[in-house]
């Protein structure tokens, strides 16, 4: 992604009550994001960060009605934008909206957002699609690799809610994932702490290490095939890599799973074209503010059974 660095003017802003009650660090680091952390801790020290004319501290909780002043700085900005035809392209993966969520069906193969060597994901295409809606942002994460539902929200406070109700545990989540060979673990609950391991080239890498952090994954046999099996994935909670690496550590790699999966069976699905992570984001459901129950869903990707029919 080519970029050119550009030095901003003055900015005044006026804080909306759906930004109100957010650090103003944070604040100012979602609104420019190529801003270094270090540059924003930097001129907030020096005073030159200001609210309603008076210097603040980097921990202050901007309200309602704040006028914010930003001073010049130096940013990163792209030089490229998505084109016409890439931002109509995801348009068509919605599955559902509202005022106040977007609810996509993320294909395998993009990736939520740009960056290492990746020009596009799906937030910079959606905000370019939707450039009347100032405040777009993930709600959660997936991989790249895997398909299916993903939330993004439309305004500040629903992300706020919802990631109160991700740190509650109450965002049910399912997964639909294709193992090699016969399953022998019926309905069961893998309880195994991860641990992340952050590589030279900037990939993350887990494994099941007792020191590691509590990680729980419900799973359920839903069709055993004649040389694979369908299996549902419930994530307790929701760690790196979960789905993929619990079930490899009980010996039922996820087919096509290039990072924890079986190298020869992969090779395998290769050569007959099958070139995915067989791993889906099936559903997502939870409670609203009201009480009212969501829940959206994503149907079974062709690829899964065209792979399951041969």
């Amino acid at each position: 992604m080519k970029q050119e660095l550009k030095k901003t003017k003055v900015k005044k802003i006026n804080i909306t009550k759906d930004d109100a009650g957010q650090r103003i660090d944070n604040f100012i680091l979602r609104k420019y994001k190529s801003l270094p952390r270090s540059k924003v801790y930097r001129i907030l020290r020096r005073g030159e960060v200001r609210i309603n004319s008076g210097r603040v501290s980097p921990s202050y909780k901007i309200k309602e009605n704040d006028e914010l002043r930003m001073p010049p700085v130096m940013i990163r900005e792209n030089t490229e934008s998505p084109s016409l035809k890439q931002c109509e392209k995801v348009l068509d993966f919605i599955l559902y909206e509202d005022k106040d969520i977007l609810v996509i069906d993320k294909p395998t193969g993009m990736a939520v957002h740009g960056g290492s060597g990746i020009k596009f994901g799906v937030i910079e295409l959606i905000r370019a699609a939707r450039p009347d809606q100032n405040n777009l942002e993930l709600i959660h994460r997936i991989d790249r690799e895997t398909s299916g539902c993903l939330m993004l929200s439309k305004k500040r406070s629903i992300l706020r809610f919802m990631h109160k109700q991700f740190r509650l545990g109450v965002i049910k989540k399912n997964y639909f994932s294709l193992v090699k060979g016969f399953w022998r673990f019926g309905e069961n609950k893998i309880d195994k702490p991860l641990m992340t391991h952050h590589r030279k080239n900037g990939e993350r890498h887990v494994t099941c290490e007792k020191s590691g952090k509590k990680a729980l994954t419900k799973v359920k046999l839903i069709n055993q095939y004649k040389d694979c099996a369908l299996i549902q994935c419930q994530p307790i909670t929701g760690r790196t890599h979960q789905i993929r690496v619990h079930l490899s550590e009980l010996g039922y790699p996820i087919l096509g799973d290039e990072r924890y999966g079986n190298r020869n069976v992969n090779m395998k699905l290769q050569k007959k074209g099958m070139k995915r992570l067989f791993l889906h984001a099936q559903s997502i459901g939870f409670l609203d503010k009201n009480g009212a129950d969501h829940l959206y869903t994503s149907p079974m990707p062709k690829d899964f059974d065209n792979f399951i029919s041969t």
